[in-house]
């Protein structure tokens, strides 16, 4: 697809999703800004040619806003935000920490929907988009996934919403929804699973690319699965 001359934030851009989708994004054309948590000297290489923007904190509102309308000012404006921050924690409800809950949804949910929030706006151009990164966990759950998938359900109605609120002045909104994607921390914390059957980062990043396109005028409100042979 391509992006040529698309302004687009992502954020969580320093994670291995994140770097990917941005990456991606760029070789389609796309001018990126790189919005994380971490500090900028945490960027992974091949995004120091992007705009850095770190210790971004977009569970608070305020830093959020600082974080997305510096973002459209060094781009020149914004036409696309990718919602990637996030987070994961696996825990039994019985035995867990109801805390954990209120941890996942500011992680999960309240990134994406103040940093959106910030960038509504900014989204001044004609077909601007909005993608957002789900989970196929959020459609069935499993043991220790409870927190995690409630939140990413989260996601999906967010997405869900705004769509439909946006959906007559040219803003499209729409949801990725992997299942587990194959990074260094996953094959850790699951040595003996089958990381083939995995979906890759590389994947996830080029169907994020599709609703970000001209091509994808016509989808809004979509939760779009990709699960690999999970």
């Amino acid at each position: 697809m391509d992006l040529s001359g698309k302004r687009i934030v992502v954020t969580g851009a320093f994670g291995v999703l994140g770097a990917a989708v941005s990456a991606a994004a760029k070789a389609a054309g796309a001018r990126v800004a790189c919005v994380d948590f971490a500090p900028a000297s945490k960027a992974p290489a091949a995004l120091r040619d992007a705009v850095l923007i770190g210790d971004a904190d977009l569970g608070a509102p305020a830093a959020a806003k600082a974080a997305i309308e510096t973002a459209a000012a060094k781009l020149g404006g914004l036409d696309g935000i990718v919602n990637i921050a996030g987070g994961f924690r696996w825990e039994k409800i019985a035995d867990g920490d109801p805390a954990t809950w209120d941890f996942m949804f500011n992680v999960n949910v309240r990134t994406a929907v103040n940093a959106t929030r910030a960038a509504l706006p900014l989204l001044t151009s004609g077909g601007a988009r909005v993608v957002n990164i789900g989970a196929a966990g959020a459609i069935k759950a499993a043991t220790g996934m409870g927190a995690y998938a409630a939140s990413k359900a989260g996601v999906a109605k967010f997405t869900e919403a705004l769509a439909d609120e946006l959906k007559d002045g040219g803003v499209t909104v729409n949801a990725i929804l992997p299942s587990i994607i194959d990074t260094p921390v996953n094959r850790a914390d699951m040595p003996d699973a089958e990381f083939d059957r995995w979906v890759k980062p590389q994947q996830v990043a080029d169907l994020v690319v599709f609703p970000l396109s001209d091509r994808a005028t016509a989808i809004t409100g979509a939760l779009i699965p990709i699960t690999g042979r999970v």
